[in-house]
């Protein structure tokens, strides 16, 4: 840390994670953080979502992570929970992945299916 500046913008970084892991929203996703989840890309998935909603402006979304589901063989494994409806889990969620499934689950309403596991 070089300055009060720098002290800030990373305050305010960690504010805007923790805002989307609390509060009321309509919906969650959850990326599976276990050993296999993170050696398979879970980390960079999980940046990604981040990203995602942050560009998009979306809110009422809630990131979160979890330990292993016992499916490594498909990590990164994501869960995305919208109140009312059938949790929907995706299994080789990268980077790309993530971003289609904001755009097209948590904006448009439609689970991605060729990314549907389970």
């Amino acid at each position: 840390m070089k300055n009060l500046e720098e002290l800030r913008k990373i305050r305010e970084e960690v504010k805007k994670s923790m805002s989307m892991r609390d509060g009321a929203h309509r919906g969650k996703i959850v990326v599976c953080m276990g050993t296999c989840g993170i050696a398979a890309g879970a980390r960079e998935t999980m940046n990604a979502f981040m990203q995602a909603l942050d560009e998009r402006g979306i809110s009422d979304i809630a990131l979160t992570a979890a330990g292993c589901a016992g499916f490594c063989e498909q990590e990164p494994l994501v869960e995305v929970e919208i109140k009312g409806e059938r949790p929907v889990r995706y299994g080789h969620v990268d980077a790309a992945a993530a971003n289609r499934i904001v755009e097209a689950h948590l904006v448009g309403g439609k689970p991605v299916g060729d990314l549907v596991f389970g």
